[in-house]
């Protein structure tokens, strides 16, 4: 009974470090076909519009919401300890360093992720991945570099939006119902606002989105078992990413800060 838990577990770390190195070399390739960027630029232009345009609508709702919240729970927080007046910096920067980048990461990971994974899932089962290296094209090329640059080109651009809305979502919760006004609140933010925070949180998205594309692209790769098989890659992409956001947003705080 224990040699078969161990070997059992053994089987697991084993399989744990083949799909690091698979992930790995995977990217490796990816950076390893980045000159061929020009020639496949209308697809990179396609999946950005897909994961950033196509993503906008849903991006707005989340950061309108998160901003919401987070001035509710700012003011509860600062309540008998600070004045309201301390609102939009808290708000503010709790925001653009964490909510934003990290919230935005994880709907983009559900979405896009899973999406990704979805499709290259479906190629693979239908052997169209196959019928690409037949014809002297190489999937890594073709299939996940397009959708990896476009990823780290465009989740940036998505949490800036965020960041802008959420904060203004925070703004229109503190006037409305706590009585902060516009120049307070905003005076408060721009007092303590750093660059660096700014920065931090757009690095942030540019791994998330990495991650994000990445993992799609590795368990689309190897996906087999027909239907069946798609959708359970759909959701382990999603629950990867999304895992692997929290674990790499606690590692970078735990380095720069």
């Amino acid at each position: 009974m224990t040699r078969a838990i161990i070997e059992k577990i053994g089987n697991k770390a084993i399989g744990f470090f083949e799909e690091i190195g698979q992930i790995t070399n995977l990217l490796l390739n990816i950076f390893r076909f980045s000159p061929r960027l020009i020639k496949y630029r209308r697809l990179v232009l396609y999946q950005m519009e897909h994961i950033g345009v196509n993503s906008l609508p849903l991006v707005i709702i989340i950061a309108t919401f998160t901003g919401a919240v987070s001035a509710w729970q700012a003011a509860y927080q600062l309540k008998g300890i600070a004045p309201l007046s301390f609102l939009g910096a808290t708000t503010s920067r709790a925001i653009i360093t964490e909510l934003g980048p990290v919230l935005t990461a994880i709907v983009i990971a559900g979405r896009v992720g899973a999406s990704i994974a979805a499709e290259l899932g479906s190629m693979k089962v239908t052997e169209q991945i196959d019928a690409l290296e037949t014809m002297g094209i190489s999937p890594v090329a073709y299939l996940a570099m397009p959708r990896f640059f476009a990823s780290i080109l465009m989740m940036p651009v998505l949490i800036i939006f965020a960041n802008v809305i959420a904060v203004f979502g925070a703004y229109f919760i503190s006037n409305l119902f706590l009585d902060v006004s516009y120049a307070v609140f905003f005076e408060s933010a721009k007092r303590y606002f750093l660059m660096g925070d700014f920065v931090f949180g757009i690095i942030k998205g540019i791994i998330f989105g990495g991650t994000t594309s990445l993992l799609g692209c590795h368990i689309g790769f190897l996906t087999e078992g027909g239907a069946e098989g798609v959708g359970f890659s759909t959701i382990r992409a999603f629950v990867l990413s999304a895992a692997m956001i929290l674990i790499l947003d606690y590692a970078l705080w735990s380095m720069i800060f």
